[in-house]
C-alpha cells in the first residue's frame, strides 16, 4: 500500500469518574487524514484546515508520532501526511489524540500492519505528550480500539476493551478554550480518603454497568468527587447544563476530557437530541457560540476510507 485515507473519530475521555483511564469513541465530529509512504525517511505534514497548527514535524502531534516510529523501527521510508481537522484543538473531544492515533494507525497500515494495537497506542502517546505534557492514553485507546476502553496501565500498556452499550451521546462544544495542560495544573495534588473510596466505587460501578449492560447502574455511577468539582469552574454554565440535562432524561454525564465540551448519555436518540438542543440554548442565552453533536457510541474507532495499492509490488 502506498497511500491511505482514514476517518479519525472524536473521543470522550474520563467518562466522569475514570480520570485518565476510561475513554469512548463517538461518530462525530471526526478528522480526515491522508498518509502517503515516501522512499526516504522524511516527514512532510500539511494541514488543510484553519487552526494554524505547526507543520514542522517535531512540533506537530502527528509528526512526533511518525518520527518515533521511523526511529524505533529503523525505517528507510518516510511519510507525507495531509490533515483536515474538524475536531477543534482545545475542545475536550480528543483533537490531539485524533492526530496522534491517526498517524500511528495510518503508518501501520502503510507498513503492512506490523504493529499491534498496543504498539500503536504506545507510539501515539508521544503525540499526547507533546500536546499536554503527559503521556496519557484515555483518548488514544478508544480512537484505535473503538467503543469504550479501560486503560489499566499506560506503562506497560494494558488496554481492556469494554462492551459498547446501546446508548446515545449528546455533546456540546462551547466556543471557549480550555487547554489540557492548564486543566491539569489546577487539579488537587492530595485528595481525601473518603473521596477516593467513593470514586473507586463509581469507577467499579461504571465498568460493571457497561459490562453487564446495566443502564441504571451506569447512570448512578456517573459521578465524580475529585476532578469535576475543580475543572467545572472553567466551563460557563456547567452546573446548569448538567442539572437541566438530568431533568430532561439524561442518564448522566459531565466534562468531556478536560473540557470545555460537555457530554450526556441517553437511552433514546430523541432524548439525546432534546438534551443537545437544551445545552445549545443555554449557551445561546449568554451569547456563547456552540456546536452540538448527537451520536451513538462508535464501536470501531478509526475507519479506512480509501486505500491505494502500489501495482508494482
Amino acid at each position: 500500500m502506498k497511500k491511505i485515507k482514514i476517518k479519525v473519530p472524536a473521543t470522550i475521555a474520563n467518562l466522569v469518574c475514570g480520570f485518565d483511564i476510561l475513554g469512548m469513541a463517538i461518530h462525530e465530529p471526526y478528522d480526515e487524514m491522508e498518509l502517503k509512504l515516501l522512499d526516504s525517511p522524511e516527514i512532510i505534514i500539511r494541514h488543510e484546515d484553519h487552526f494554524g497548527l505547526p507543520e514542522e514535524p517535531s512540533k506537530n502531534v502527528a509528526g512526533v508520532v511518525l518520527q518515533n516510529i521511523i526511529e524505533h523501527l529503523k525505517l528507510t521510508k518516510g511519510f507525507e501526511v495531509t490533515i483536515r481537522k474538524h475536531i477543534k484543538p482545545g475542545s475536550g473531544l480528543g483533537s490531539s489524540a485524533a492526530s496522534a492515533a491517526g498517524a500511528a494507525f495510518g503508518a501501520n497500515a502503510l507498513l503492512g500492519n506490523i504493529l499491534s494495537r498496543e504498539e500503536m497506542v504506545h507510539f501515539a502517546m508521544f503525540g499526547e505528550e507533546l500536546a499536554s505534557g503527559v503521556r496519557h492514553a484515555d483518548n488514544i485507546a478508544p480512537c484505535i480500539y473503538g467503543g469504550i476502553t479501560l486503560v489499566k496501565s499506560s506503562s506497560p500498556i494494558d488496554i481492556i476493551p469494554l462492551s459498547t452499550p446501546n446508548l446515545f451521546v449528546a455533546a456540546v462544544h462551547p466556543q471557549v478554550e480550555v487547554k489540557t495542560s492548564d486543566a491539569r495544573q489546577i487539579l488537587k495534588k492530595n485528595i481525601l480518603l473518603k473521596d477516593a473510596v467513593e470514586q473507586w466505587g463509581n469507577i467499579a460501578g461504571l465498568v460493571t454497568g457497561i459490562l453487564k449492560n446495566d443502564i441504571p447502574l451506569i447512570g448512578r455511577s456517573l459521578n465524580d468527587r475529585i476532578i469535576e468539582p475543580v475543572r467545572s469552574i472553567l466551563i460557563p454554565k456547567f452546573d446548569e447544563i448538567k442539572t437541566r440535562s438530568l431533568e430532561a432524561g439524561a442518564l448522566g454525564g459531565g466534562i468531556s476530557g478536560s473540557g470545555p465540551s460537555i457530554f450526556m448519555l441517553a437511552e433514546k436518540k430523541e432524548t439525546a437530541e432534546k438534551i443537545a438542543q437544551l445545552m445549545k440554548s443555554i449557551y445561546d442565552e449568554i451569547k456563547i457560540e456552540s456546536f452540538v453533536y448527537v451520536s451513538k457510541i462508535n464501536p470501531s474507532g478509526i475507519e479506512i476510507v480509501e486505500e491505494d495499492h502500489d501495482d508494482n509490488q
